[in-house]
């Protein structure tokens, strides 16, 4: 029994990583590298979204490779981590987001396919994820929220999280329109992992950490892009210090999937 960490930009490694050992997965979807060992005394599988140095921008992220190889290896939960643009301007800079809903319409991975693991007609896998209650697992965010609270580093609990195309940041026509959906933060990644998960029936959560306020949400005042620099350094403590205490509370409460798995062949 293993929980999955992703981590992203500013995120490669996790500090206090025990026993880690890197591992090539070959997956039907092509191969993905974890890191497997031990956080916090649970044992955990770590995957860096963009690699060492940043390598992969987030339209050359290998999602469907990710997700499969953190199943196959045995993770019973996933948690996403995020560096995240604020679109509501109420949100602190440096703060913390629990997100419980997803803005996600165009459905598709960075290279244009559709963000599903079903590409052959008559996958014995094949179904629709049918989404009562929303698309991130009740168990995991409870214990990011609890574990955010404990650390120090309390999060907002709640909110619309929004997928967006990179690697270009947004207009501020685009962004206006996020908001007026009920968007509170936009990132780049983590839209295709809450889906794929979904579809592999991985419990799975994304906790964001605001680096910026997306392009004029607050005209009067901007984020500089300095700013935006040192908060991203900062996120992996934030994030190393709830992951702490999240992991040992998953892998105790074996929480449930979002939503509901609807397969053609049980």
């Amino acid at each position: 029994m293993s929980i999955g960490i992703i981590t992203g930009s500013g995120t490669h490694a996790l500090p206090e990583f025990e026993d880690a050992e890197q591992v090539s997965v070959e997956t039907p979807f092509g191969p993905a590298s974890v890191t497997r060992g031990r956080y916090a005394g649970a044992d955990a599988l770590q995957v860096s979204r963009h690699g060492a140095g940043h390598v992969r921008l987030s339209n050359q992220v290998t999602h469907r490779p990710n997700i499969w190889a953190l199943k196959q290896l045995g993770s019973t939960a996933v948690i996403g981590c995020t560096a995240c643009g604020a679109v509501d301007a109420s949100i602190a800079l440096g703060s913390l987001i629990v997100f419980d809903d997803l803005h996600f319409i165009s459905n598709r991975l960075p290279d244009g396919s559709l963000c599903t693991f079903f590409a052959e007609p008559g996958d014995p896998m094949r179904g629709h994820w049918i989404l009562q209650g929303g698309p991130f697992s009740t168990g995991v965010r409870a214990a990011l929220l609890e574990a955010a609270l404990q650390s120090g580093h309390p999060a907002r609990d709640g909110g619309t999280y929004g997928y967006v195309d990179g690697p270009r940041f947004n207009t501020p026509t685009e962004i206006a329109q996020l908001a007026r959906c009920g968007v509170v933060a936009v990132s780049q990644t983590g839209g295709p992992e809450a889906v794929l998960c979904g579809e592999l029936e991985l419990p799975y959560a994304l906790m964001g950490y605001a680096t910026d306020y997306a392009n004029e949400v607050k005209p009067s005042d901007p984020t500089p892009v300095a700013t935006l620099i040192e908060l991203m350094g900062r996120s992996t403590t934030i994030f190393a210090d709830v992951l702490r205490g999240a992991l040992p509370a998953l892998i105790r409460s074996e929480p449930s999937a979002a939503g509901t798995m609807f397969r053609f062949e049980q």
